[in-house]
C-alpha cells in the first residue's frame, strides 16, 4: 500500500476499537513562542501526522461512530492571501484531501460550532483524546491536554479515554511505504557518516565534525534530523546523551558519533565510533572489537518471538566476558560500572519510538540495537548501532552497508 492507503487503513483499525456514540479527536499541534517575534519551529504531533499525512499546525481529525457507522472530519487553515505574503501558501481543502485519503474537509473556524451541534443532537457519551505523558510531573501543554480540561468543564458527564496506548500498538508495525521511508533516513544518514570520516582530522572541534553530516543532508534535501545529534570525542563519548559537540579532538581520540536523517518524520539511528586521526590503537581495538562482537551476537538474535530481556541478557553476557578477559571487571555484576543502558528500542516516526516495550517480537517491527562500552578511566566510549528489520523468518539489518568494522572504518578514513 502507498502512504494514502496505509493512512485510510489506520483510520479504520482505530475505528473498530472505538465504542458506539463516541468521538475521537487528534491535534497536529502548534509551535509555542520562543521569544518576542519568533517561535519555534514546529513539529507536527506524530499520531496525527500517522493518521492524516498532514503536516501543517493548527489541525485536527475528528472521527466519530454512532450506530455502527463512522465519519471523518479533518479540520485545517483557512487560507489567508494576506498572512501568505508572511509566512507561505497554507494548504488548501484539496491537497488536504490528496494527503489524507479524508473526503470531508472544513477550516478550523467551524469546529466548535460542529461540536457543539455533535454533543447536542448525537447522543455522545465518549471522547478519545491522545495524551502522550512520559511522567506525572511532565508539564503539560498540548492540544489534547488543553482540550480535556475545557471539555470536561463544559461537558462534566463525557467520558475522557486515552488513544495513545492503541496508536502506539498500532505504530510497532511498519508497513512497506514506512520501511521504505526508513530506508531512506538510513541511506541519507550513510552518506553523511561517510563524509565525517572522510574529513576527520585530529584537533578539529566536535561541532566541525557535525557540520559535515549536515551538510550531507542538506544537500539532499533532508532539512530534518531524527534527534540532535552526539558527536563525543574522547570521555565526552562516556555521557550518554553528549550534545554539546563544542570541544576539540585529540590526536588518538576515538569519537562517538550517534545521529540520523529523518525523511517525512521517520528516523535513522545510527551510532558509530572512529578514531579521530583514522587508526585505532591497540587498546582501542581491544574495546571496539568486543562491542562489535556484541553487537553482531544481540542481531543475530533478533527474530519474532524474541523478547527485549533476551537480547539485553545476550549484550551483557557477551559484554561481561569480555571486560573480564580485559581484566576490567572480576565478575558480571560489575558490568554496570562500564554499561548502563538497554541494547536497543523501537525505531519508526519517533526516534525511541512508541509502543508497549514489553511486547515481544513480531514481523513488521523496526528496533536499534546498540551496545556500548564506557571507561571514563582510559578515555575511551564505543556503541555500535544498526537498525533491523524484523521478518518473518529472522531480521534484515537495513544499515548494514554503513562502514563497521576496523577495517571498514580505517579503509574509509584512509580513502
Amino acid at each position: 500500500m502507498g502512504h494514502c492507503e496505509d493512512r485510510v487503513a489506520r483510520r479504520a483499525n482505530l475505528a473498530d476499537q472505538m465504542v458506539d456514540g463516541s468521538l475521537a479527536i487528534f491535534f497536529a499541534g502548534e509551535a509555542p513562542p520562543k521569544s518576542e517575534d519568533h517561535a519555534y519551529d514546529f513539529s507536527v504531533n506524530r499520531n496525527f501526522f500517522y493518521l492524516t499525512g498532514i503536516d501543517r499546525e493548527s489541525a485536527c481529525l475528528v472521527m466519530s461512530k454512532r450506530n455502527g457507522q463512522v465519519s471523518e472530519i479533518l479540520f485545517i487553515e483557512r487560507p489567508n492571501p494576506d498572512m501568505e505574503k508572511w509566512t507561505g501558501r497554507r494548504m488548501t481543502v484539496e491537497e488536504a484531501k490528496v494527503h489524507s485519503g479524508l473526503e470531508t474537509v472544513l477550516y478550523t473556524e467551524a469546529f466548535e460550532g460542529w461540536f457543539g451541534r455533535a454533543m447536542s443532537w448525537q447522543n455522545l457519551q465518549t471522547l478519545y483524546l491522545d495524551f502522550d505523558q512520559h511522567s506525572f510531573g511532565q508539564p503539560t501543554l498540548q492540544s489534547a491536554h488543553r482540550f480535556a480540561h475545557q471539555i470536561q468543564q463544559k461537558y462534566p458527564g463525557l467520558r475522557v479515554m486515552n488513544f495513545h496506548y492503541a496508536l502506539g500498538q498500532m505504530r510497532l508495525y511498519k508497513s512497506s511505504s514506512e520501511i521504505e521511508e526508513t530506508r531512506k533516513a538510513i541511506d541519507i544518514t550513510d552518506a553523511g557518516i561517510r563524509n565525517v570520516l572522510a574529513h576527520s582530522k585530529a584537533g578539529m572541534m566536535e561541532y566541525e565534525l557535525e557540520a559535515h553530516f549536515n551538510f550531507t543532508l542538506c544537500s539532499r534535501g533532508v532539512r530534518e534530523h531524527a534527534f540532535p545529534p552526539i558527536v563525543a570525542g574522547g570521555e565526552r563519548a562516556t555521557i550518554l546523551h553528549y550534545v554539546t559537540n563544542s570541544e576539540a579532538t585529540k590526536d588518538g581520540d576515538l569519537v562517538l558519533l550517534d545521529l540520523g536523517a529523518a525523511c517525512r518524520y521517520y528516523s535513522a539511528d545510527i551510532s558509530r565510533t572512529f578514531p579521530v586521526n583514522g587508526k585505532f590503537s591497540a587498546l582501542q581495538k581491544q574495546y571496539y572489537q568486543l562491542v562489535l562482537d556484541t553487537e553482531e551476537a544481540v542481531i543475530a538474535a533478533v527474530r519474532p518471538g524474541v523478547t527485549w530481556k533476551e537480547l539485553n541478557d545476550i549484550a551483557k553476557s557477551s559484554l561481561a566476558k569480555g571486560m573480564m578477559k580485559l581484566g576490567k571487571i572480576q565478575q558480571e555484576s560489575e558490568l554496570d560500572r562500564y554499561y548502563y543502558h538497554s541494547v536497543g528500542h523501537p525505531l519508526g516516526l519517533d526516534t525511541h519510538d512508541v509502543g508497549d516495550r514489553d511486547a515481544v517480537l513480531a514481523p513488521g517491527m523496526i528496533v536499534t540495537i546498540e551496545p556500548g562500552i564506557y571507561v571514563a578511566e582510559d578515555s575511551i566510549g564505543i556503541r555500535i548501532e544498526d537498525d533491523i528489520l524484523v521478518t518473518e523468518t529472522g531480521h534484515e539489518n537495513l544499515s548494514r552497508q554503513i562502514p563497521k568494522t576496523i577495517a571498514e572504518i580505517e579503509r574509509c578514513m584512509a580513502h
